[in-house]
């Protein structure tokens, strides 16, 4: 028997390579990449942040931000220094050239957004967020 139809879930996860793909080629672009826009992104929202903190906003482990973070610092794009009251706890800071490169990264970011939405409109955008909510809360159960 032959599918009729291609399966939601397939159609979903090639398109999200695709534009997963197409976006971080635009932040490249920029100068960054993805888990560099997160990272810079995270600690624009916080400031200041500790390892394990931004490790959990950024949705990644904590080694492998650890190897994030050293090729930023060397960069210079953050700093990382030990917490004064905990001197385990490692804080990281946001420098002068990583607010740079932020705002080159949302500039890119706000762009490819533009570039999504071309030919949607604003009822379109809203009702595909939902749709995509709705898809996430179906795999979570």
């Amino acid at each position: 028997m032959r599918p009729t139809r291609t399966p939601l879930g397939l159609k979903l996860s090639t398109t999200a390579r695709y534009v997963s793909r197409a976006f971080d080629d635009a932040l490249t672009e920029a100068g960054g990449s993805l888990p560099i826009w997160l990272v810079l992104l995270n600690l624009k929202i916080r400031a200041v942040a500790n390892q394990r903190e931004l490790a959990e906003a950024v949705g990644i482990s904590e080694a492998t931000l650890t190897t994030q973070l050293h090729s930023m610092e060397e960069k210079g794009l953050v700093t990382r220094r030990r917490d004064q009251d905990n001197r385990r706890i490692q804080v990281v800071e946001l420098t002068d050239a990583g607010d740079a490169l932020f705002l080159r990264l949302r500039s890119a970011a706000g762009r490819f957004d533009a570039r999504l939405r071309e030919g949607l409109t604003e009822d379109e955008a809203a009702a595909l967020a939902s749709l995509l909510d709705r898809l996430a809360e179906n795999v979570a159960r």
